[in-house]
């Protein structure tokens, strides 16, 4: 199975943005354990601070991949053209995010990708991306 993630805009910051919110490893690290525990499966990464490259991202994945790990990072409550190539590409896609959000500022509640994902997954760390590539690679073998 081909696997993209996707991290939005300041997610190439992990590792030293706000190491008591996100944690202090870089997440080009991370990906590298994930390929080492999947390694039967290919997984692809992508962070763009813009979101146009986002969407294009997301349109492009059609072609290349099975399924979609996606943290939009702020563009989560702000980017309907994002939820909107979420909602238009026919791939799984599970919405990841490393804090919750819920538990978060007022306005980091309330997702746009909401009902446009197939799972949401949040307040785990790094973990929910793990989490997040077991779930497809068990509905893959479902299917």
């Amino acid at each position: 199975m081909k696997i993209l993630i996707i991290n939005g805009p300041n997610l190439n910051l992990l590792g030293q943005r706000e190491p008591q919110l996100y944690g202090s490893q870089r997440f080009e690290d991370y990906v590298e354990e994930l390929r080492s525990r999947f390694v039967e499966h290919q997984i692809l990464y992508f962070q763009s601070n813009e979101e146009g490259a986002l969407i294009n991202r997301l349109h492009a994945a059609q072609q290349e991949v099975d399924a979609v790990v996606l943290n939009p990072g702020g563009f989560t409550h702000t980017s309907v053209a994002l939820a909107d190539a979420v909602a238009a590409i026919k791939l799984p896609v599970i919405e990841v995010h490393i804090t919750n959000p819920w538990a978060r500022e007022p306005y980091r509640r309330h997702s746009l990708l909401e009902g446009k994902c197939a799972g949401t997954i949040s307040g785990i760390g790094l973990a929910g991306y793990e989490l997040a590539v077991e779930l497809l690679v068990e509905q893959e073998g479902r299917s």
